[in-house]
């Protein structure tokens, strides 16, 4: 993983990749059956979610897990749908990329995720604890403990980006086996998200995460592309370049920022497709598929799988 592939992969309209329906990888990437396995929901806060400053809601949220049938250690992806930060586009952006991922032996695990309220640590504590779970049950789930992943679309996106640049290695001395782990991703995938808080931000996302009036600081911390070091896993970034709701420049500085640290990353521009990609499908929903599959076996992290 020790390069760095940060170039806008621009896509024309004559690419080899538009219009790809069936992915063809190299033959190190072996593709799971397409028979489903049985999808676990699993809560995570068992009704006492903390919201941060050490309080707590009498509330819960779930992952679904779609574990890949016939693996003891597959990779595994945490999946956040966009919505805003107000809701969840959970069959487009969440179960059916699980789908998806399951068809490429990837164990799929869509977040529902807590929507904010301009409470802003509650979304991430949520996506902290949902790899912390997989890790905790990589045995059970036949995942790869050292190979779990966090894809996230629009808003999603700034909470997988988020989840990529705020963790930790968790609590040995934790009551929670669950809080002895880490949390920070193997590796993370981006599709259309919203990276800053700043000037180029998504406005809506801004206000519902952080509240109407937010600090600099807090500004500062949930913009992700300032917050950065050498220890941030590698990552994909996929993005519309006739975005005008979340705009392509988020995904440019954060592939910036990457590469200023020498964090191993790949930006796919996109040439059309707006916010959403053409309503999730058609050549530029292919495209990001595609290449991003691809981009995870020049990680090394589609290994043939025991």
């Amino acid at each position: 993983m020790g390069y760095i592939r940060c170039l806008v992969c621009s896509l024309s309209l004559s690419s080899p990749l538009v219009g790809v329906i069936v992915v063809c990888l190299t033959s190190s990437v072996t593709l799971a059956a397409t028979t489903e396995s049985q999808t676990q929901k699993v809560n995570l806060w068992h009704g006492r979610a903390p919201v941060g400053d050490g309080k707590f809601e009498a509330v819960d949220t779930a992952i679904s897990v779609y574990p890949v049938r016939g693996k003891t250690s597959a990779p595994a992806v945490v999946i956040c749908p966009g919505g805003g930060y107000v809701a969840l586009s959970m069959e487009p952006e969440g179960h059916g990329i699980a789908r998806w991922l399951n068809r490429h032996g990837i164990a799929g695990v869509v977040l529902e995720y807590r929507m904010p309220n301009g409470r802003p640590l509650v979304p991430l504590l949520d996506a902290q604890r949902a790899i912390r779970t997989v890790r905790a049950n990589a045995k059970t789930w036949g995942i790869d403990p050292g190979r779990v992943g966090i894809l996230g679309f629009s808003a999603g996106g700034h909470l997988a980006s988020t989840a990529a640049t705020h963790f930790d290695a968790g609590e040995p001395k934790a009551t929670d086996p669950i809080d002895r782990l880490s949390c920070r991703p193997d590796f993370a995938i981006l599709v259309y998200p919203v990276i800053t808080m700043g000037d180029k931000t998504h406005a809506g996302s801004k206000a519902s995460l952080l509240g109407p009036n937010p600090s600099p600081a807090m500004v500062e911390l949930f913009s992700n592309e300032r917050q950065v070091t050498d220890r941030t896993p590698p990552m994909f970034l996929a993005h519309a370049k006739d975005d005008t709701t979340v705009v392509p420049d988020n995904s440019r500085m954060m592939c910036e920022a990457l590469r200023a640290h020498h964090v191993p990353a790949e930006y796919l521009e996109l040439p059309y497709g707006q916010h959403g990609l053409n309503g999730f499908k058609g050549p530029m929903w292919d495209a990001w598929q595609t290449k991003s599959l691809e981009w995870l076996a020049t990680q090394r992290l589609l290994s043939a799988d025991k």
